[in-house]
């Protein structure tokens, strides 16, 4: 790589994107030679490993690795996926992996490390610029954006950088779209990430020859309203009552609730296999022979103790890529000896996240309302992300504006993409920020 080159990072929740931008043409995506293929959508993983007779032989792995690592020996390994969402809370100050502590930047700029290696000569020569995506909104109650910058710049300062700039990711989002525009345009971004749902609206006008960008406005939703959470509900509503949720169990001639505590964990299949130690899972054994219903809490300890948790977030994920194209889907989770399948009509599970649904919604008529506009000032709607191709988010869209005008496309790519390119700008206080 050489100094011509600009360097984009979307750092997401549940996927990290490189892309480098030349002079001129359109950006590139750094590629991964993945164990199941080639790939340019890194996790946003760590694993960490160490056997138990040779506890100083520690091995980090990032991204499908470290998925891999953790399926194959999930005892021994501690698997951390997500990590963004606590980029902004001051709650977390630091973690321990195996006798080690982590702080957020210790954890950032080791996969970011990591996915430098995974790489290879792709990213061998970086530039010493930057341009890094970040949320409209931090994830989390109450999030510090001033903490998390300055994590962030600690961490992207380890990978050797030494000036770091910040975009919002649906302005680099825009960037990739504002490719194809031919003429003057507002335009409204989505973007749907795992862990924050945001919003920008930007003005592009041709001038003398080259395309100029007007940042209108923008807003966004952090606590919990994305793709993560609409997971969340699939495996609350199908999985969790099969699994004890809602039933109960007697103690001292009492008949009493089994804890919701104990499901909060679906919300993160990683958070699973920690509980495999917890007080909670003592609880959990000495409640099936308490509850009324012992049989689906045995099915509750058998995804714990088997480290199901992977394979039903796969399940979950099928079911959202068929209800995307289908009015109806089955939801189907094997494993041992549990079996649940349940055909789920789409209407159903529209309305599973209706609460999310709101409150995206009410953020992008925010984002209209800072740029003093109504749905016949917006000429073009772009929506990235996975949670984009959800129908009942797209219809969030098509009750406001002609369809002809709403965009769906590049789901994963575009972010980076548009990074790398706002890089090149010549104004680039007026797209990026510093820490």
């Amino acid at each position: 790589m050489t100094a011509a080159y600009t360097l984009g990072i979307d750092f997401g929740t549940t996927n990290t994107v490189v892309a480098l931008a030349g002079a001129g043409g359109p950006a590139h995506l750094v590629k991964f030679p993945a164990p199941e293929g080639e790939l340019f959508a890194f996790r946003s993983a760590l694993s960490f490993h160490a056997p138990p007779e040779h506890p100083s032989e520690r091995t980090i792995a990032a991204g499908p690795w470290a998925i891999e690592a953790y399926v194959e020996d999930p005892a021994e390994t501690r698997f951390i996926q997500s990590f963004k969402s606590f980029a902004a809370q001051e709650s977390f100050t630091e973690t321990q992996v195996l006798g080690r502590r982590y702080r957020f930047e210790d954890l950032l700029s080791t996969f970011l490390l990591k996915v430098r290696d995974y790489a290879g000569q792709e990213m061998a020569d970086l530039p010493s610029r930057v341009i890094v995506g970040r949320p409209v909104t931090f994830a989390g109650g109450s999030p510090n954006e001033a903490l998390a910058l300055e994590r962030y710049e600690t961490a992207f300062r380890r990978m050797g950088f030494e000036e770091i700039l910040y975009a919002y990711e649906p302005v680099g989002a825009a960037f990739f779209f504002a490719r194809e525009l031919d003429h003057d345009a507002t335009v409204l971004v989505g973007d749907f990430g795992g862990g924050t749902s945001d919003f920008s609206i930007i003005r592009f006008e041709r001038e003398g020859g080259e395309m100029r960008a007007i940042p209108l406005g923008r807003s966004g939703v952090g606590v919990g309203v994305a793709g993560d959470a609409f997971d969340y509900r699939i495996i609350d509503q199908l999985v969790s009552p099969e699994l004890g949720k809602g039933s109960s169990y007697e103690s001292f001639g009492k008949v009493l609730p089994i804890p919701n505590r104990y499901y909060s964990a679906f919300a993160r299949w990683d958070q699973l296999a920690l509980m495999r130690a917890s007080r909670d899972m003592r609880e959990i054994r000495k409640l099936e022979r308490e509850a009324t219903e012992p049989e689906k809490i045995a099915a509750l300890i058998e995804v714990l103790d088997e480290n199901y948790g992977y394979r039903l977030y796969r399940s979950v994920s099928d079911l959202k890529v068929a209800l995307s194209s289908a009015q109806a889907a089955e939801f189907r989770f094997e494993a041992g000896s549990i079996g649940i399948r349940r055909e789920v009509a789409r209407a159903d599970f529209e309305g599973w996240i209706a609460p999310e649904l709101s409150l995206i919604e009410q953020a992008v008529d925010r984002a209209m309302a800072a740029a003093g506009l109504g749905p016949a000032g917006i000429d073009r709607i772009f929506l990235t992300g996975g949670s984009s191709l959800v129908p009942a988010v797209r219809e969030i869209f098509h009750r406001r504006f002609p369809r002809e005008r709403i965009e769906t496309g590049a789901e994963l790519e575009s972010i980076a993409s548009g990074l790398a390119l706002i890089g090149r700008e010549r104004d680039l206080g007026r797209w990026t920020q510093a820490a």
